[in-house]
């Protein structure tokens, strides 16, 4: 990754500069398993190189809405973690300008041996907050989570949408200037994702950035003033929202 700074005479405007990023990943074609496959087989582990994004720039504007679409293995997903520095790029530069907080991976972060409300403690520490700012929102996590009769039992026995619903809640109180989605809200009942979009579309009036990872265009049009279409780990087209899903949805009918 280069360590140069992206120069611009504009740069405290943006929430999220991408200046010419490369990612690549390699692929085990007939990867051995065991000692004895390794041993056996000298000739194994074949790989090849594939470019999944390749020189992408963009900029992403303070208080910005921006849902990034395309098929799967377009490189969306990619190039969210690649601003929450999960992942790194092979070349160009990424910078965030601002606290930023991420819903990538359902659960991440949640021990499933500990209770709900035990797991709010961890998850919220890793996105710096200390004890006392998570005392003080601990009822308002559990509260909008909906998990108050259930706070108290090992995440192992929710389910998958109480996973997301925990997440969620934890996520929003963090407070931060950014905000991350990469397609959570298609887990769980119809009722707890209009409750999700509601508040984004209340953090969004609040000024917070949003990145939006999402294959329902239904979300984009409620939550996104601006869509980045992927294809192929190049931006197809970047534009308002409504033109933008207009000529996704004709080329890909």
């Amino acid at each position: 990754m280069e360590e140069s700074k992206i120069k611009d005479n504009n740069i405290d405007q943006y929430a999220i500069c991408v200046k010419d990023v490369y990612k690549n990943f390699n692929v085990y074609l007939d990867k051995a398993n065991t000692i004895k496959e390794k041993l056996l087989f000298l000739s194994r582990n074949r790989k090849e190189k594939r470019e999944v994004l390749k020189g992408i720039n963009l900029n992403i504007k303070k208080g910005e809405a921006v849902a990034l679409i395309g098929t799967n293995g377009s490189g969306k997903s990619t190039l969210l973690k690649l601003m929450t520095k999960i992942l790194y790029p092979n070349s160009g530069v990424i910078e965030v300008n601002g606290k930023l907080t991420s819903l990538l991976e359902l659960g991440a972060g949640f021990h499933p041996d500990f209770s709900g409300r035990e797991n709010i403690y961890f998850n919220a520490s890793i996105f710096g907050l200390t004890k006392k700012e998570i005392d003080e929102r601990l009822e308002e996590i559990i509260k909008f989570s909906e998990l108050k009769n259930y706070i108290d039992n090992p995440i192992r026995t929710y389910s998958s949408g109480m996973f997301m619903r925990l997440a969620f809640a934890v996520a929003i109180n963090v407070n931060a200037d950014i905000l991350l989605v990469d397609e959570i809200l298609s887990v769980g009942d119809e009722h707890f994702q209009n409750k999700c979009i509601e508040k984004m579309l209340e953090l969004k009036n609040q000024g917070k950035t949003m990145v939006f990872v999402t294959h329902s265009m239904e979300s984009v049009k409620k939550l996104c003033n601006r869509a980045v279409w992927l294809y192929n780990g190049e931006i197809e087209m970047d534009g308002e929202a409504e033109e933008v899903i207009k000529k996704y949805v004709e080329v890909t009918r």
